[in-house]
């Protein structure tokens, strides 16, 4: 079924409008401080109208088959878009870390890297990200920089959704 852009989609979405609905897929991780894993992940981006958009993702561990072997992080945040493209998103993480990006979209891809990132007393130390997203023949790829625990910034996670 091709998608349908909704009908009260606010103007500032409609440069973000490809992003928007369930996307389903995983991908590869892997950071120095970290053995290398494969992993699932559900991505929702949802708006009601108005010049943002709600951005949920959740992932798991997966073995070699793809079966599911553990839980892993979780996210959730809000994309405030802007007509001419450029966009804000505050990002709160269940590993206890919030982070401030700003980005902009150019066509059917997405740009991001962090303005500001917060962390609980127990979290672990992240300092910086940049990510992006691109809408290549239907499906959604992606790839996320990050330094923390010392490191410089550099590639952690990359892989490949699908809308459900």
């Amino acid at each position: 079924m091709p998608f349908e852009i909704p009908q009260n989609l606010h103007p500032n979405l409609h440069k973000f409008a490809w992003l928007l609905g369930v996307w389903e897929g995983g991908g590869d991780g892997d950071y120095p401080t970290i053995e290398k894993f494969k992993f699932g992940q559900e991505v929702i981006f949802q708006q009601d109208g108005r010049p943002f958009m709600h951005y949920m993702a959740r992932s798991w561990i997966v073995d070699d088959e793809g079966n599911k072997v553990r839980e892993a992080a979780q996210e959730t945040g809000f994309m405030r878009c802007m007509e001419d493209g450029s966009v804000e998103l505050l990002l709160t993480h269940n590993t206890g870390v919030m982070a401030l990006w700003h980005g902009k979209v150019d066509g059917a891809k997405l740009e991001l890297s962090t303005d500001a990132v917060l962390r609980t007393e127990t979290a672990k130390e992240v300092t910086a990200g940049h990510r992006l997203y691109g809408l290549v023949e239907g499906d959604l790829w992606f790839a996320f920089d990050m330094a923390a625990m010392g490191q410089e910034l550099q590639p952690h996670l990359w892989g490949k959704l699908v809308r459900r």
